[in-house]
């Protein structure tokens, strides 16, 4: 029978268990995640074509880079000084050699003596400065912290950084310091996918927008959603590229581009990347990329104070101790009758009485302790007071008087009838 007990809650300790694996390790699958490159101190120029040859395939490849950075340095000051690149100084090899970075391939074929390829120049920002005529400025006014979200949807399905897809990768690879956009890109470890995904980009509430944006340190969010169509595996391939703006995926742009097979859909993607970040910079440049106000936390409402009457007086009841002194009891008679008779005395109750002597009177009124021993002063008792102790005696050997009842008020005296005016008889009855 204690079998049968725990049987089953060792079975749904299993099933827990099975079901937090699961997913944890669907938090780390290594199907997920691409870390951004840092590009804050290099400057790319990409798309470089060169077609050179040479006395043999490594002279015609070396032939093809030097070209390379020549070309890309001057698109690059063409392209900061908005100027034809003819204009552009001429570098020493040597210089160029000592300000580029390093230069990518992004496609190329090498012959016996001829090189053609596709070709991507990086250069070191700090050191390309003084040839570029950016030394100690900033080439482009950057704006708030944006958060992207890269949305990819094929085939019926949106997936943004839960698996690793072509979008995201063109986006971790995408050169963020030759942009005016400050862009917030997420790696999709960690938590990421279960907070920056494809569904959170229909989401309207406000609320979760700013707990997540908070969570990544961005003002706004920009989403970069691009429809991929293909015609068949491996075939021709169709993309819709669309950005958008705001928690209410606002369409700011959008483009089409194709492919001619998979192998093309990567460079496809880096051009969409490219393309869709001009659409974000010149909707900067026109105002259009305005912090949404619903983001900001809303003021909490004024509450009026309530309107509290004013509090009714209350009369304090304080209590005293009044020592009689007396030879007598006749003078400690008087004494109770001269307390209770006091205005403002609520209660006079002996406490000890002492005919010969001292006697004890707990007196409650409503006053101060010198307001009472005024009144006890004014009916011709001698009195000391501290503290809450008012000692008072008869400054004779007789006590004092008590005070005559009030004269009754004078009644006003009775009005007298009205007497008729009297007639003067001047002649003589008839």
């Amino acid at each position: 029978m204690l079998r049968r007990r725990l049987f089953l809650p060792i079975l749904i300790l299993i099933a827990a268990l099975g079901l937090g694996a699961v997913v944890y390790a669907q938090l780390e699958s290594t199907d997920r995640g691409i870390l951004p490159l840092d590009t804050s101190n290099t400057l790319e120029v990409s798309g470089i074509h060169v077609d050179v040859g040479g006395a043999d395939a490594m002279s015609a490849r070396y032939a093809g880079w030097r070209m390379a950075q020549r070309i890309g340095f001057r698109a690059l000051w063409a392209k900061i000084h908005n100027a034809p690149a003819s204009r552009a100084p001429g570098i020493p090899d040597g210089t160029l050699d000592q300000i580029v970075s390093s230069i990518n391939v992004d496609r190329e074929e090498i012959g016996p003596h001829r090189y053609i390829a596709e070709l991507s120049v990086e250069f070191d920002r700090g050191k390309a400065a003084p040839f570029l005529g950016t030394e100690g400025s900033q080439i482009t006014e950057h704006s708030v912290p944006m958060l992207l979200i890269p949305v990819t949807v094929t085939a019926g399905t949106e997936t943004s950084v839960e698996l690793r897809n072509l979008w995201q990768r063109a986006w971790a690879q995408f050169r963020t310091v030759q942009s005016p956009i400050s862009y917030v890109r997420v790696s999709g470890m960690g938590s990421d996918p279960l907070l920056v995904n494809a569904a959170q980009t229909a989401r309207p509430g406000r609320g979760w927008w700013r707990a997540l944006l908070d969570m990544y340190d961005a003002q706004d969010v920009l989403v970069a959603e691009v429809q991929l169509q293909r015609s068949y595996p491996g075939g021709p391939a169709r993309a819709r590229f669309i950005a958008r703006h705001g928690p209410d995926n606002e369409i700011v742009g959008g483009f089409t581009l194709t492919a001619p097979n998979s192998e093309a859909i990567p460079g496809m993607m880096a051009q969409g990347a490219l393309k869709i970040d001009a659409i974000f910079a010149q909707a900067l440049a026109n105002g259009q990329l305005s912090r949404d106000p619903s983001l900001n936390i809303p003021t909490p409402p004024i509450q009026e104070a309530p309107v509290l009457a004013p509090p009714k007086a209350v009369n304090v009841v304080n209590a005293y101790q009044v020592q009689v002194s007396g030879h007598d009891v006749v003078i400690y008679n008087f004494a109770m009758a001269h307390l209770r008779t006091l205005a403002g005395v609520a209660s006079a109750t002996p406490q000890q009485i002492n005919p010969g002597g001292t006697s004890y009177i707990l007196v409650a009124y409503r006053g101060s302790i010198a307001q009472l021993a005024a009144a006890l002063s004014a009916r011709g008792w001698v009195v000391e007071f501290a503290g809450t102790v008012v000692k008072i005696h008869s400054p004779s050997d007789k006590p004092p008087s008590l005070p005559a009842p009030p004269a009754p008020a004078p009644q006003p005296a009775p009005a007298l009838p009205a007497q008729p005016p009297a007639t003067e008889n001047n002649g003589a009855a008839e």
